[in-house]
């Protein structure tokens, strides 16, 4: 079928991207979804910095491809008739497809997947090749698994995730990767406890969706670091008990932990931020990060303070979710009132805004950014 989709050419185009204009709208071919695919309808996508990091060039990706990762959509067509899911059914799309099989697969650890993040990097599907084709013999690649800045796309199955029909498409896309990503982080990886001291450095959508995570496990107190003050008074606004910028962080954290945070999690994906997070925790504790630096970053801090001050560092991916059993977990708290995603959404636009839109997100101007192809 003949669909609309936002192409990325080139990495590394400078901004502002309204003029460079580094994503053009183009007509492509979309192959019918094979046997454990699903064509779906892109009802709503989210703009993230995974997205503005091909774009910049801190990662790279085979061109062209076809951007975006996380979104709501509705189920069109299924690739084989004993598919789990059916037309019409309303689904939240992740952005790692697990395969089952892997060593991580069968540690419970889908998240990291070795097949799925290898396909991912390709940019091609899970089961093999590309489905996205602008001109006979050039093919265009996925991002990450979903490509959603389209009308359409062909995922695979265990990309997808049945949500209820009444969640409206831009909160429910949020939860593909802001929430999964963010409350995972607390939830899953740092798994905070109730009175845990916990601060979040960087407070974008994943950032904000740590800092609603750590609420809502309890924590006491939540502190929020970030240099832009409309997210600093949000976050208050969100529960933390202060919002402070980077100059001031130390000291804060110091002040109102007793000498430090039991957990620091850093979402800017910067090395220098997530060394001032991991310096930030008190003896014995937890750091962990979700953001992505430039591979080209280093990290450097007291190697001696790992065992010396038994801390420990962690990495987290898709916040080390399962999105089948995390998905319907947040929404069920949101519902509740204990995650107020709503509250991240900045604002929903055409998908011919796509460029300027992200301008908005280069200059921290905005949480999260919802177009509505």
């Amino acid at each position: 079928m003949r669909i609309t989709a936002a192409i990325l050419d080139q990495i590394g185009l400078p901004g502002p991207y309204a003029d460079s204009r580094p994503l053009r709208l183009a007509q492509v071919e979309l192959a019918p979804p094979r046997p454990g695919e699903l064509l779906v309808r892109i009802d709503a996508a989210g703009l993230c910095h995974s997205d503005l990091s091909v774009i910049n060039g801190d990662r790279p990706r085979p061109m062209p491809m076809a951007l975006g990762h996380e979104a709501a959509a509705t189920v069109v067509e299924t690739g084989d008739p004993d598919s789990p899911f059916k037309p019409g059914d309303r689904v939240v799309l992740a952005f790692l497809p697990a395969c089952g099989q892997c060593a991580c697969c069968g540690a419970g650890e889908g998240y990291l997947c070795q097949p799925g993040a290898t396909a991912n990097g390709e940019g091609r599907l899970l089961r093999g090749g590309r489905r996205i084709m602008e001109l006979p013999g050039k093919e265009v690649n996925h991002h990450l698994g979903v490509s959603a800045f389209a009308t359409h796309a062909v995922v695979d199955q265990r990309s997808a995730v049945k949500i209820p029909s009444d969640i409206a498409p831009e909160i429910a896309a949020l939860f593909g990767c802001a929430v999964l990503t963010g409350v995972g982080a607390v939830m899953n990886t740092a798994a905070v406890k109730p009175g845990e001291s916990v601060v979040v450095y960087g407070l974008g959508g994943v950032g904000l969706s740590s800092l609603l995570g750590a609420v809502a496990a309890g924590a006491n107190p939540v502190i929020a670091v970030d240099p832009i003050e409309d997210k600093r008074k949000l976050a208050l606004e969100l529960g933390a008990a202060a919002a402070v910028a980077p100059a001031d962080a130390a000291q804060a954290i110091a002040d109102l932990t007793g000498g430090g945070a039991d957990v620091a999690i850093e979402t800017a994906g910067k090395a220098a931020v997530l060394a001032a997070a991991y310096k930030s925790t008190r003896r014995g504790g937890r750091t962990v990060t979700v953001g992505l630096p430039n591979p080209a970053e280093m990290l450097s801090f007291p190697a001696v303070s790992l065992v010396a001050e038994g801390k420990t560092l962690m990495g987290s991916y898709m916040g080390s979710s399962i999105p089948s059993r995390d998905v319907p977990r947040y929404i069920g708290l949101w519902r509740a009132g204990r995650l107020p995603v709503h509250r991240l959404l900045s604002g929903t636009a055409p998908l011919s805004e796509i460029n300027r839109l992200m301008d908005e997100l280069a200059a921290g101007r905005v949480i999260r950014q919802v177009v509505l192809p």
